[in-house]
């Protein structure tokens, strides 16, 4: 019970910071940030892939198959957003 209470304490933490964090950005730093994003989510994508593979437990197969799915749309969205952004920086022919 104790590692459930301090798991879910460590995770609506991390919510404020990031919260807190991405609320103080600069929109001119977004597009440098978002890349980083995206590589930090491949790295998220991996570990559920691991998780979802080990078949330790059913709840454990199931979790990592919806962290797959959404590390997934995660880094396909960044990618979506950072090309957005990168095309308005571009030369109109």
């Amino acid at each position: 019970m104790e590692m459930l209470i301090s798991g879910i304490t460590i995770f609506v933490l991390a919510i404020f910071v990031g919260f807190e964090i991405i609320t103080k950005i600069p929109p001119t730093l977004h597009t440098p940030l978002m890349s980083g994003a995206n590589a930090i989510s491949g790295i998220t994508l991996v570990g559920a892939i691991l998780s979802a593979g080990s078949q330790q437990t059913v709840l454990t197969t199931v979790l990592g198959g919806l962290a797959v799915v959404f590390a997934t749309v995660n880094v396909i969205g960044g990618f979506m957003v950072t090309n957005r952004m990168l095309e308005m920086f571009k030369k109109k022919s």
